[in-house]
């Protein structure tokens, strides 16, 4: 693999498949600039990590100026940006009855806006340099509608169908596109959920092994695709516990 000195911003990266995938990086050789809204759980991660590897800043990635700034920070101390990881994401349940609009706007803005976010953001390096890599956290929920779960899964219909979209136009530029969808993966998302007994089911299962991958199986999974050669692009996968139907 080729990931030596590769750099390599990565969002949601405060927990979960995020901060797996930033320490499994690093550990292969990459310099990784990362981010999220929750500072001291990065100054945690990056206390572990040597500092002439990591880079990392408070990122919502519902705001474009936060993003755009966190790509800017690799360009600024890395000298470029050779894959994007769009990986921050929430998860709320709930039929559509309890009308939990509130809950469906944050998905959106997050789940959909945060990755178009990302794309705008990174998009005009990736052109100036003539290559780049584009990857984003979807879900099996991409797939497959789960009753109370219409929103989450519509969110992530839609990821999917922006990474399609985004591989065929960008395939004259050199940028490659790679979308990871999981089944359950044992992370905290569960805490996005607002009914506590769901949310507590929802563990249950998690941390049963053979219903539940572990944040690391992923990063292994990213990290691989990235250090892919530039001839070769990993444009999906689907990957779930062995458990799971």
């Amino acid at each position: 693999m080729q990931i030596q000195d590769k750099v390599v911003v990565v969002t949601g990266a405060s927990s979960g498949i995020g901060a797996a995938t930033v320490k499994q990086l690093v550990a292969s050789g990459a310099k990784v600039v990362f981010g999220a809204r929750r500072t001291a759980k990065l100054a945690k991660i990056a206390a572990d990590l040597p500092a002439d590897q990591i880079a990392y800043r408070a990122t919502d990635v519902t705001q474009l100026a936060d993003v755009q700034a966190l790509v800017d920070l690799a360009v600024l101390q890395f000298g470029k940006v050779d894959a994007l990881f769009n990986n921050a994401g929430i998860m709320p349940t709930a039929p559509l009855a309890a009308d939990h609009r509130q809950e469906w706007q944050q998905m959106l803005d997050i789940n959909v806006m945060g990755v178009l976010n990302g794309i705008s953001a990174v998009l005009p390096v990736m052109h100036r340099q003539g290559y780049g890599h584009i990857l984003a956290t979807d879900s099996i929920a991409g797939y497959k509608v789960f009753a109370d779960s219409a929103v989450y899964c519509g969110t992530k219909f839609a990821v999917r169908a922006i990474m399609e979209g985004l591989r065929q136009e960008e395939l004259k530029n050199h940028i490659k596109t790679t979308l990871v969808a999981p089944g359950m993966v044992d992370t905290e998302l569960y805490k996005t959920i607002a009914d506590p007994q769901v949310a507590q089911d929802l563990v249950k299962t998690w941390h049963q092994p053979e219903h539940s991958l572990r944040p690391e199986d992923l990063a292994d999974l990213v990290v691989y695709a990235i250090g892919l050669p530039q001839r070769v692009a990993i444009n999906e996968v689907k990957i779930r516990p062995a458990g799971e139907l």
